[in-house]
């Protein structure tokens, strides 16, 4: 794998637990780069704090980047069962992010795309070897897995009954994944309400400090004043 584009920014990962609130990942800004694995034609986000990836994450057609704020951005990963987050040092920083995301997105699904075209060439000369049974290759005994499933497209008499489940799956796979993605904007925006409420409660605290000090210094110059008059 070689990384196509690096960028610096505080990583967080949404509490597994509760999943309302962020938990920093990294104690300050790291590298997270792009990186593309042209033996799978597979790109990826990595993001490394000394020896640990506290991101891994592999891009997929279906995954979407949210701008949450001038300088925070989101995806959520299915596959590792979390949602990332990303806090850059400016705007420029996020939108540049932002634009390889889509980018990259777009690529894996054309190389996805390339992937089920080649698996349906190379399944063709084994229909027409089968003795004449088209159907033979395509009984639910001779099928492994949900991938050859997917490229048999064009046989439409033998394949309709097993596209209905993968048609059906998308919508609820995209309802899953807007799920995701407001339960994260929920949990952001509650957080960001946690923050708020904390730099509230902690100036008022340093407000009553300087009052409990003034009052003190005011004393001070009270009883000085006594001793000299």
């Amino acid at each position: 794998e070689q990384p196509i584009f690096s960028t610096r920014a505080h990583v967080f990962q949404i509490d597994p637990n509760t999943k309302k609130n962020w938990v920093p990942t990294s104690k300050h800004a790291v590298t997270v780069s792009y990186f593309y694995d042209s033996t799978r034609n597979v790109y990826r986000i990595i993001s490394l704090d000394g020896a640990k990836a506290i991101i891994n994450s592999t891009i997929t057609p279906n995954m979407t980047f949210t701008k949450t704020s001038q300088k925070f951005g989101q995806w959520a990963d299915s596959r590792a069962n979390t949602v990332y987050g990303l806090g850059f040092s400016s705007e420029h920083h996020l939108s540049k992010f932002a634009e390889k995301f889509q980018e990259f997105k777009e690529a894996a699904r054309l190389a996805k795309e390339k992937s089920q075209e080649k698996m349906e060439l190379t399944s063709t000369p084994s229909q027409e070897s089968a003795g004449g049974d088209i159907q033979s290759p395509l009984t639910p005994e001779s099928i492994n897995g949900t991938d050859d499933e997917r490229v048999m497209p064009e046989v439409t008499q033998n394949s309709e009954p097993r596209a209905e489940p993968t048609q059906n799956a998308l919508p609820f796979t995209h309802s899953s994944t807007i799920s995701k993605h407001w339960e994260a904007e929920l949990a952001t925006l509650k957080g960001n309400n946690a923050k708020l409420t904390a730099a509230l409660l902690e100036s008022t605290a340093n407000v009553k400090q300087w009052k409990q000090q003034l009052a003190a210094y005011q004393e001070e110059a009270e009883r000085l004043h006594k001793r000299v008059s």
